[in-house]
């Protein structure tokens, strides 16, 4: 129902998914976690679910609920080596299994936390908000490696997604993500000086800045604040009222400074203008 798209190292994206009450069967591929990520995780009071992760990550993991696929590959993972792609991508868990073992660790959903989003029981008319811009199509560049977009399918009222110009597809359904809202906003990243080599990437997170909510066809300019790295990301709207969004599914574009945030609206076509007969 939430998922967040974050840069990491070589120009690339991660997204984190997060579930509530499904029973998904196939879950991944699950890859390697970033400390940056776990923001993300504490502030939805998660069970994170990952194979392996950076040095910084597993400084923090070892205060917070979660499952790693390097250690319970056997009982909680699986390999699916019926997929022509590289082996770290291969590694899927399903709800049943992730339910199950965090059962046996004792992790409880006993949260003191509200959902992250406020969600509007009624469809929102979005062009009434302050600020609201028709949006058909959202780029987001992340790096000069990869680019998410966004193209509005009217009929549905969801937005259909791409990455690097190609349909993002679901690997069990062949169905193309789409999205009912999307937030979208900008922070800074660098390369951490950590000795390894690999490029491993840290986020100026906390803090405060403007982005844009799309859904519906329609954008509106946003803030956004973060004061603590485990703290609730607040997102209102420019007169300071919290923001709501629609019923369904959330991506979270948390994207780079040094990209380029496109929202456009429908292309009007010129009228053609017949020429005078000669």
């Amino acid at each position: 129902y939430l998922v967040y798209e974050i840069i990491a190292e070589g120009g690339i994206t991660r997204m984190m998914a997060l579930y509530k009450d499904q029973d998904t069967a196939k879950i991944g591929s699950i890859r390697s976690a970033r400390h940056y990520f776990l923001d993300y995780v504490n502030e939805n009071d998660a069970i994170f679910v990952h194979w392996g992760g950076s040095p910084q990550a597993y400084s923090k993991l070892s205060s917070m609920d979660h499952l790693d696929g390097i250690a319970l590959e056997e009982s909680v993972f699986f390999r699916d080596k019926t997929l022509n792609r590289a082996y770290e991508h291969t590694g899927f868990t399903s709800m049943e299994n992730v339910k199950e073992y965090a059962t046996k660790k004792g992790y409880t959903r006993d949260t003191n936390k509200d959902l992250l989003l406020n969600y509007s029981v009624d469809e929102i008319e979005m062009s009434n908000l302050d600020g609201a811009e028709k949006a058909t199509e959202v780029d987001l560049k992340y790096s000069n490696y990869h680019t998410t977009s966004y193209e509005y399918d009217e009929e549905n009222k969801v937005y259909k997604r791409s990455m690097s110009n190609k349909p993002n597809v679901d690997l069990v359904t062949g169905e193309q993500y789409t999205a009912k809202n999307i937030i979208i906003y900008e922070v800074e990243n660098y390369t951490l000086n950590d000795g390894s080599g690999k490029g491993r990437q840290e986020l100026e997170n906390i803090g405060s800045g403007t982005g844009y909510l799309v859904s519906d066809g329609y954008s509106v300019p946003i803030t956004w604040e973060k004061t603590t790295h485990s703290g609730q990301t607040v997102y209102k709207y420019m007169n300071g009222e919290e923001i709501k969004v629609n019923d369904g599914s959330t991506y979270i574009q948390i994207c780079p400074t040094s990209g380029k945030i496109t929202i456009e609206g429908p292309t009007v076509e010129e009228p053609t203008v017949d020429e005078p007969a000669e």
